[in-house]
């Protein structure tokens, strides 16, 4: 399926299940709704948007491959782009509003506290994905573009550990280490040998369907 022709439906869908967060947080912001503390609420929630629509840009390849689902892979240059954009937001309100763009401060957080490094890493390979992922990048850069936007593979990765570090400890690690192996396996699914598996199970299954009666 091309992504240009995919569902108008799904589409929107995407769109608004995309939006849903920014949306939520100018509402909240004009309600005065944002916690004693704004700045990290804002931090919190434009980070986890950002963690949640990376993952599922990744679901989309493995949904074709395994599940046969066609449908689910133009959505995910536009899930992708959306994950980036939350990423963005995420690191300016760290800069610019959190750190008052204090160049010092910014370097010395990043070189001492593991969370923000891993975090910096994770939009630092997000960034050039969202700005090569139309079609006129993807013909200037030809073979190499594939193997440019194989960094989503190792953006993910660090996206959890900088989830993972933030937190701190105990029972609040639970849910970005549920995020780790969600990303593990949709890496794993990724695996030559996997996709083997996978496109021989769907074709089992395939057989009797095809041989019922007309």
């Amino acid at each position: 399926m091309n992504a240009r022709h995919w569902p108008a439906a799904l589409r929107v869908l995407v769109h608004l299940g995309s939006l849903q967060p920014l949306l939520k947080l100018v509402w909240d912001g004009y309600r005065r709704d944002l916690t004693v503390n704004p700045i990290q609420e804002i931090t919190q929630r434009t980070g986890y948007a950002a963690l949640v629509l990376l993952v599922l840009s990744l679901t989309c390849t493995p949904a074709n491959s395994v599940l046969g689902w066609r449908w689910a892979v133009p959505p995910r240059r536009t899930l992708g782009l959306y994950a980036a954009f939350y990423a963005t937001l995420h690191f300016a309100t760290f800069v610019f509003v959190d750190y008052g763009l204090n160049w010092g401060l910014i370097q010395q957080a990043i070189v001492e506290k593991r969370y923000v490094l891993a975090g910096f890493g994770a939009f630092l390979l997000l960034v050039p994905l969202a700005l090569t992922s139309t079609k006129g990048w993807q013909r200037r850069l030809g073979k190499r573009w594939r193997v440019l936007h194989r960094a989503a593979y190792l953006a993910a990765p660090l996206a959890v550990l900088h989830f993972l570090w933030l937190v701190k400890g105990g029972s609040d690690r639970v849910e970005p280490a549920l995020y780790g192996l969600a990303v593990a396996l949709l890496l794993a699914l990724r695996l030559p040998q996997i996709k083997r598996l996978a496109s021989q199970w769907r074709g089992r299954r395939a057989v009797p369907s095809r041989q019922l009666p007309t």
